[in-house]
């Protein structure tokens, strides 16, 4: 079915209400490696029983949690096959550090629908409060449609990004798991391009691919352990733009930038020599 953007950017989804507990935030921060060193008081901050710190990422993925089917991009004047999309870009704000458990209501719209030819880029953002009203987490969205443009649409800005123009300031490994995706899909994303090696082929790619927001909370959490003393309290927003994939059982590289009032990264496959996404990191005022 073709994309018709008036009808999806004029869509009210219906409100999603969920909770959650100190047990899925640390079962979120195992599928992103936490505690591969278990002596670590640092490590520990992310894994110990009813208060763990919890990284802003895992407001991405807090609402499907408990989802155990793969998901669909079913919405008003979009269908699409899931085979077709690959996430684009994730980013998380909070006025405050997420907390270890409760409840909240998500609220979602279409904000942008681009027209790139033979693809389409859609964007969302979601709003997660409180049962009393208070804000807790924004979450901005873009996922790349392959093969669904060409419905007239307007082609939007271009989204390309680069990193700093100088040496990096640190570099750092991230080891990843060869069964990290599917680890990771017990976090509420069954789709199976991260699991089934017969899908994943249909799809093009040679084996099942690491989820896009896996590799963004890991290069989230390195980046706060080593820079920020693992204190998550420090960020105020973080965001990524997916520029490639990562496979299970690869060692990712980060260049990071040091900026003013903002940590910058570019990870990539260095094995293959591939860009797999770039990282945006805004701090809390001193």
């Amino acid at each position: 079915m073709p994309i018709d953007p008036d009808v999806a950017l004029a869509a009210e989804l219906d409100p999603i209400e969920f909770s959650w507990s100190s047990s899925d935030v640390q079962l979120y921060h195992l599928g992103l490696g936490a505690g591969a060193d278990p002596m670590d008081p640092r490590e520990l901050r992310y894994l110990i029983d009813d208060t763990p710190q919890v990284l802003p990422t895992f407001g991405n993925v807090a609402a499907t949690f408990h989802a155990t089917k793969p998901p669909s991009v079913r919405f008003p004047g979009i269908d699409i096959e899931l085979s077709k999309v690959l996430h684009a870009s994730e980013q998380v704000s909070a006025p405050a550090p997420l907390p270890s458990s409760g409840a909240a209501k998500a609220v979602t719209r279409f904000t942008d629908i681009w027209d790139k030819g033979k693809a389409a880029v859609i964007w969302s953002e979601t709003t997660v409060t409180a049962p009393d009203g208070t804000l807790l987490w924004t979450q901005r969205r873009s996922i790349f449609a392959r093969g669904e443009g060409g419905f007239g649409g307007k082609r939007g800005p271009s989204t390309s990004a680069a990193a700093p123009d100088r040496a990096p300031d640190l570099e750092l490994d991230i080891p990843v798991l060869p069964q990290q995706a599917l680890l990771y899909r017990l976090c509420g994303d069954r789709n199976p391009l991260h699991s089934d090696p017969e899908f994943a082929a249909a799809a093009g790619f040679p084996r099942p691919i690491l989820h896009g927001l896996c590799t963004y909370g890991m290069t989230c959490k390195a980046l706060v352990d080593a820079l920020l003393d693992a204190d998550v309290a420090a960020v105020a927003s973080y965001g990524a733009r997916f520029t490639g994939v990562a496979y299970p059982g690869e060692t990712l590289q980060a260049a990071v930038w040091k900026e003013d009032g903002r940590l910058l990264a570019s990870v990539v496959a260095p094995a293959r020599n591939d860009a797999v996404v770039l990282t945006d990191v805004e701090l809390v005022p001193a």
